[in-house]
């Protein structure tokens, strides 16, 4: 009776073919809504979360839902308020190399777009054909070349956000010369959808680099000492790497063949440019087997690297368990979590494929086996990160095992201006309840 009655109300909000039903009885991700909801409008969206605050319902919100497994201790909400039809370029200003859209737009349609024009977001997401620029920003999401280009935070100059209460508020500028006031882009920038829903997003722009090249050194020894030396040699060096990533043997493995540590150190710049910091590499004193990859082969390495996570939009229907974690930590000490990940996979029976950033810390490492593997190897992670002054998220992990196991961690010390913000912007727990830190 109750979803009759949600059903009833939204179709009187928005036309009745954008409202249906959830047919599915669970997920195994959670994450879900007794009725979806699909908007095509700002307005419509605004109605749907006043409509919600002043009748004691909660929204779950999801773009492409590549980040279903992401947080959320709550398996059904009463809305899920879908993005996935309220796409598209807003504006584009060429000549200003800026551009607005709306968020259920994808990652990959906004690049082909703006290739047509030699313009890119300098931003690398994890399965970009499914992923929209609105749950990137959300999550504050950001791949290896956060090293030359930053995140999300870096690439946003303003927005338009819905607040529960369906107030429209808009954040930064359309320009890229903006300073005025305080950047209120960050307040919502990786705050997973719990204070607002973003409608419109101005990001700014980047030239397509003339050349690109991606030189993988592979270290057959596997001596972390070795590879720590090469690294700090070449960061201290005049060279401008887009990524400096470290892959675990078993991730290396997958992707090129290699099963050591190898390094992928990319670059874009003219194609001079480029060449001459390909030969300051093979140069550098080190015992690497040394592998330079031109333009399709980058690519085509990239295509497959940005598919390695657990992908929420898809049902594992075996019996394995996968799983995603976010881990940051001082920069070299990506080299012994790395190195912690590759013990891990042997002590506990599991695949675990993991890279790092050295130059900016953050690691990404997945995890596949058997459930009980999968959470004991967590907590080992997370136990060895936190004595390094770190800290672990969990990025994907299904529902039942989220509940048993805390996605962010140790609460941190600012979660009380975190708390206030939730319960001044969304005292009624209306957008995705229990989906951030602390159970926010």
């Amino acid at each position: 009776m109750i979803v009759a009655d949600i059903l009833t109300d939204l179709k009187s909000l928005i036309p009745e073919g954008q409202v249906k039903e959830e047919e599915r009885q669970n997920h195994s991700l959670g994450n879900r809504g007794q009725v979806t909801v699909y908007p095509k409008s700002e307005a419509e969206i605004a109605s749907i979360l006043k409509y919600a605050n002043e009748n004691g319902k909660n929204i779950s919100v999801m773009g492409g839902g590549t980040k279903r497994g992401y947080g959320g201790l709550v398996e059904t909400a009463d809305i899920l308020l879908s993005l996935s039809d309220y796409k598209g370029i807003i504006e584009h200003t060429v000549g200003d190399m800026t551009l607005t859209v709306r968020p259920g737009t994808t990652f990959k349609e906004i690049q082909d777009y703006l290739a047509e024009h030699d313009q890119k977001v300098s931003l690398d997401p994890a399965w970009p054909e499914y992923a929209t620029i609105g749950g990137i920003i959300a999550a504050n999401e950001s791949g290896p070349k956060r090293l030359g280009y930053g995140s999300a935070r870096d690439v946003v100059i303003g927005m338009k956000v819905v607040y529960p209460n369906g107030t429209i508020i808009r954040t930064g500028a359309k320009v890229v010369k903006n300073v005025a006031g305080y950047d209120m882009n960050k307040l919502f920038i990786g705050s997973m959808g719990t204070l607002g829903v973003v409608s419109e997003v101005t990001v700014k722009l980047r030239p397509v680099p003339k050349h690109e090249s991606l030189v993988l050194l592979s270290f057959p020894k596997g001596n972390m000492e070795e590879i720590r030396s090469f690294v700090i040699d070449l960061l201290d060096a005049p060279m401008e790497p887009t990524s400096l990533e470290l892959l675990s043997p078993a991730l290396s493995n997958r992707l090129i063949n290699r099963a050591h540590y190898t390094l992928a150190i990319s670059f874009e710049d003219v194609e001079k440019s480029v060449h001459y910091q390909e030969n300051f590499i093979n140069n550098s004193e080190h015992n690497a087997e040394v592998s330079i990859l031109r333009q399709k082969e980058t690519q085509a390495f990239w295509d497959e690297f940005y598919t390695i996570r657990p992908n929420g939009t898809e049902l594992i229907t075996n019996n394995e368990t996968e799983a995603a974690l976010k881990i940051g930590i001082v920069n070299l000490d990506v080299l012994k979590v790395i190195k912690e990940a590759h013990v891990l996979q042997d002590a506990n029976n599991l695949v675990i494929q993991a890279h790092g950033g050295l130059g900016h810390g953050l690691c990404q490492v997945i995890l596949k086996g058997a459930s009980d593997d999968v959470v004991a190897a967590i907590k080992q992670l997370r136990y060895f990160v936190v004595q390094l002054g770190g800290y672990v998220t969990i990025t994907h992990l299904p529902l039942s095992l989220r509940q048993q196991i805390d996605v962010w961690g140790e609460q941190p010390s600012y979660f009380f201006l975190l708390k206030q913000m939730k319960s001044k912007i969304d005292p009624n727990n209306v957008l995705n309840h229990k989906r951030f830190v602390g159970g926010i």
